[in-house]
């Protein structure tokens, strides 16, 4: 069982920024397709941003230039930095990983790809 530890949630005026973290003990974490996640209250959980094991990334269109999702393979952590927040970011954040036996090759942006799930950090922005 992969435990994923998330982290940095709270709650900014639009226009702010924050970093949310994502730590694992797993030894595997280079290895890891890896995911940030957000579900808002009434909707479907979506993806947010993606990478691979290389660093391969994929955004949804609603944060790219704004969000930055990267890792430390040292530090078995993941990050998503947000700038230029907006109200509608609002939501309950989740990282996610899966591991398919070898290197991730292409990052994945869908929650069913995914079978390991933190237990999320809320983040509000206020307008």
């Amino acid at each position: 069982q992969v435990q994923l530890v998330e982290s940095g949630g709270g709650s900014v005026m639009a226009g702010g920024s924050l970093t949310l973290s994502c730590a694992t003990s797993s030894y595997l974490f280079n290895k890891y397709c890896m995911g940030w996640f957000r579900q808002a209250p009434g909707k479907e959980r979506e993806g947010v941003a993606a990478i691979d094991s290389v660093g391969r990334t994929t955004y949804a269109d609603s944060v790219k230039g704004r969000f930055t999702i990267s890792k430390d393979n040292a530090k078995r952590t993941l990050y998503l930095e947000m700038n230029s927040l907006k109200p509608e970011d609002t939501a309950m954040y989740y990282c996610a990983a899966v591991w398919n036996g070898g290197n991730c090759y292409t990052p994945r942006n869908r929650p069913a790809e995914y079978n390991y799930w933190g237990q999320g950090t809320q983040l509000t922005v206020s307008s």
